[in-house]
């Protein structure tokens, strides 16, 4: 448990975890088209674009 020393550790840990969930989950318009295993490579792929 070394990254996980400090409440904001968690939290960042945490919130990483739901966005990757709803993202799977397609609670957001990002890679909604995409089958669901190829879902979060397509999702991270569009992101990629904008950034």
């Amino acid at each position: 448990m070394r990254g996980l020393k400090t409440f904001r550790s968690a939290r960042i840990l945490a919130t990483g975890h739901a966005f990757i969930q709803n993202l799977r989950r397609a609670h957001y318009d990002i890679a909604n088209d995409a089958p669901v295993h190829h879902r979060l490579p397509a999702a991270f792929h569009e992101l990629a674009l904008v950034i």
